[in-house]
């Protein structure tokens, strides 16, 4: 199953306006085996969460502060079950924002089946607060951490197992990052998000550069 895992299916890099400010969005879309409802579930269940990304502490409820256990926190400002949700995003200092969207697909889903549910992330940065670190690691410092994220939902969804059986007996997700399927995974994650952003616009070495920083950062290189 890993030999033919994915993160995103489809991805974007964009430029807009949020709340009035010019804002770069990363955009990463998946379809998954399973229903709305199921998979709501799984994105906003205190208890499956950590099951496929991370633990999870806070007041998970619209208008509610979350805590992602040694990661971001922030509040709720959404919540349309089962097809909206938006918070922000907070973590060493900064503010971002991130929304998923919900909806019954049509055709063929990630799984091989037919419909499914598309999943839409998006994740919005305020142009002006990123311009150092954008212009060292693109939208791939925030993609790679996406695409492994979708990675583990997808998992989670396929296999029913959590992130301590997903990668076989004795292999939890910190051995598999380090292993060379994990990095492979984590460069190709780059690199793909680097071909996003040169659809976006972006000049192809410039883009190319920063997936090579990024890549090199997520796997220790």
């Amino acid at each position: 199953m890993l030999a033919t895992a994915i993160g995103a299916e489809f991805r974007e890099v964009a430029e807009r306006d949020h709340e009035g400010r010019p804002a770069r969005v990363v955009v990463a879309t998946r379809t998954y085996p399973t229903t709305p409802e199921d998979l709501w579930d799984a994105v906003t269940s205190r208890e499956r969460i950590p099951r496929w990304f991370m633990g999870i502490e806070g007041d998970l409820r619209l208008g509610g502060r979350y805590q992602l256990v040694g990661n971001a926190g922030g509040t709720i400002t959404r919540c349309d079950p089962p097809s909206a949700l938006d918070l922000t995003w907070e973590f060493g200092g900064g503010m971002s924002w991130v929304t998923l969207r919900l909806a019954a697909a049509e055709g063929e889903g990630a799984g091989g089946g037919k419909g499914g549910t598309l999943l839409t992330l998006e994740h919005i940065v305020a142009a002006s607060d990123v311009d150092e670190h954008w212009a060292k690691f693109g939208p791939a410092a925030v993609g790679v951490g996406w695409d492994l994220g979708l990675l583990g939902l997808g998992l989670h969804i396929e296999t029913g197992l959590d992130r301590t059986g997903f990668f076989g007996p004795g292999q939890g997700p910190d051995a598999w990052a380090a292993s060379d399927a994990g990095k492979a995974f984590m460069r190709a994650s780059a690199q793909a998000w680097a071909d996003a952003h040169i659809a976006g616009g972006e000049d192809a070495d410039v883009a190319r550069g920063m997936a090579t920083r990024t890549a090199a950062f997520y796997t220790g290189g």
